[in-house]
């Protein structure tokens, strides 16, 4: 079996006074910035940090540091921070010891938590779960509930929009990753796509909920929800390794799965993958997805641009609202970049949400336009300026998936009808752990306009998305 990480420890005063430690044991300096605790800077970073960044990008340059409650995080914004810590210098830092591991307790060790020979080994093996084949066949299932769920885009109805697809993208995740009908995967009073959605709400909880321990708290909510969800999980996984049962799904593949040294993956970190798979798979979805018909609903006229195609829209919204939109790390060694020094064990982060709204790379880059990513544009973008999905080594392993999933899911809505958000709504984002709309985003449901973007737009450019 091929060897995982060591345990990661819970406990959060353990954590913070070892990050407090690694602070105070810096050998080199910090970048530019503020290293001394601030209220009103742990505030606007916890409350709307991307003014924060912005500020301190034109004061700073493109690494800074600021302080956050108890340590020291340093910033690295724009194309080339974003070469250097994706591809460049990949190896000089980690994702587990980052604040990925505040995913942990849910998602265990999955791509988004581990570093090194593990990781490597298992992406490979999870590869061929994403070739351009697979895709075709999760089309299948992706179109199918896509088509379950647009029944109830009837004209005059209001829905939440972003509840409306984190349930969709849950079921189609549950179909496509573990084999599993949504609708079979309840007992009692257990429903997984309610129980995955409340096990996330612990994250979206402030920073002072998400310490505290013992029984009423949101920690323990989270532990028992993974319980829940690892007995069906386990359970499957029991079930088809005595049947021999297979599928299509990503489950049945890593239940085979070996490297060249005949070395596979144990049950858990099975588990661990296709419950990290689960978690980005969907929650990037039902954001994108949202942000992107916020936008059309204030900028109507796009639909109607022969120039602009539904790709287009899709690029533009991820520049946007980049759903990962921070990659934290921590670094092995001290390091230098753009003049200044940065030291071992600090916490250090790319931000493609920043990135992607600096005004000296991006033209207007509050504005939402589409004609950004025409062919010529995306060909005068330099190495590091547009990463929605990562980058080097680490560039996100669905992304194939999630634009197949999020064509699809366009395309059924602009055929059917018009999204309206409702009057007076005022879009508010939340950080936890990924770029979403803290209140979701109600919409009216509308017949279609006679000439939506798809209708006269020639199908291969629409596939393109998918």
């Amino acid at each position: 079996m091929l060897k995982g990480p060591p345990p990661h420890s819970p406990n959060p005063l353990k954590l913070i006074r070892q990050d407090i430690a690694d602070d105070r044991a810096a050998t080199a300096p910090w970048p530019p910035g503020t290293t001394r605790f601030s209220f009103t800077n742990t505030k606007r970073f916890s409350d709307d940090p991307l003014p924060l960044m912005l500020d301190y990008y034109e004061r700073y340059g493109p690494v800074f540091t600021i302080k956050v409650l108890h340590f020291n995080a340093v910033m690295m914004l724009g194309p080339e921070a974003n070469h250097y810590m994706l591809v460049s210098h990949a190896d000089n830092f980690t994702w587990r010891d980052g604040y990925m591991r505040d995913l942990i307790p849910l998602l265990g060790d999955g791509l988004l938590t581990i570093d090194g020979a593990f990781h490597r080994s298992s992406r490979k093996l999870m590869l061929p779960a994403f070739h351009s084949k697979k895709i075709a066949s999760a089309t299948e299932i992706i179109n199918d509930e896509v088509d379950r769920a647009a029944e109830e885009l009837v004209p005059g109805a209001v829905i939440d929009l972003y509840d409306w697809v984190r349930h969709l993208a849950l079921r189609v995740a549950l179909r496509a990753l573990f084999g599993l009908d949504p609708d079979k995967a309840r007992a009692g009073d257990f429903d997984a796509v309610t129980e995955f959605e409340s096990a996330l709400s612990f994250h979206a909880r402030s920073f002072a909920l998400q310490l505290a321990r013992g029984p009423l708290t949101p920690f323990t909510k989270l532990l028992k929800s993974r319980e829940r969800l690892d007995r069906l999980i386990y359970g499957e996984i029991e079930r088809r390794r005595q049947t021999g049962e297979r599928g299509e799904d990503v489950l049945s593949l890593l239940l085979d799965a070996s490297d060249e040294d005949g070395q596979s993956l144990e049950d858990r970190h099975i588990r661990d993958q296709v419950m990290t798979l689960l978690f980005a798979g969907h929650d990037t979805t039902s954001s994108s997805i949202t942000f992107m018909f916020y936008e059309l609903s204030r900028n109507p006229e796009l639909l109607d641009d022969a120039l602009i195609t539904p790709e287009m829209i899709f690029d533009e919204t991820l520049r946007m609202y980049p759903p990962a939109y921070i990659g934290p790390r921590r670094s092995v060694d001290p390091f230098e970049f753009a003049g200044a020094t940065v030291p071992g064990r600090a916490h250090v982060n790319y931000c493609s949400w920043a990135s992607h709204h600096l005004p000296d790379i991006w033209d207007s880059p509050e504005i939402f336009d589409p004609l950004r990513f025409t062919e010529a544009g995306k060909k005068a973008m330099r190495k590091g300026q547009y990463i929605p999905f990562g980058g080097g080594s680490r560039t996100c392993i669905g992304m194939r998936f999630g634009k197949a999933e999020v064509g699809a899911i366009m395309r059924a809505i602009l055929e059917r009808c018009r999204l309206e958000v409702l009057p007076g709504y005022e879009l508010n984002i939340r950080l936890a752990p990924t770029i979403s709309p803290t209140q979701g985003m109600p919409v009216t449901v509308h017949r279609a306009a006679p000439a939506q973007v798809l209708s006269n737009k020639p199908q291969a450019e629409v596939e393109v998305a998918a």
